[in-house]
């Protein structure tokens, strides 16, 4: 299947108004057991699926870490930690 393909899944509403996500679709947000997703609802009546951020404290060392560079204000270390909580750089 060509990149940026769509493939469509059918699932199944319980009486509790629960869906079980297969196991391929898991695999493909790279969720695994315990883990979290998040789910947007964009205003077209549709939504969005996708593993929610770790929040692994590791990610955020090496933002710091800057050799040579100046050294980094409270205001600087702030946002660097937000970034690295939210998953990003």
């Amino acid at each position: 299947m060509p990149y940026g393909a769509r493939m469509s899944s059918t699932l199944t509403v319980t009486s509790k108004g629960q869906v079980t996500l297969r196991k391929d679709l898991l695999k493909h947000l790279g969720i695994g057991p315990g883990e979290k997703i998040v789910v947007d609802k964009l205003p077209d009546g549709r939504i969005q699926v996708k593993a929610a951020p770790t929040g692994d404290i590791s990610k955020v060392f090496g933002l710091l870490k800057k050799p040579g560079g100046p050294k980094l204000t409270i205001e600087q270390i702030k946002a660097a930690t937000e970034r690295g909580w939210a998953g990003k750089r």
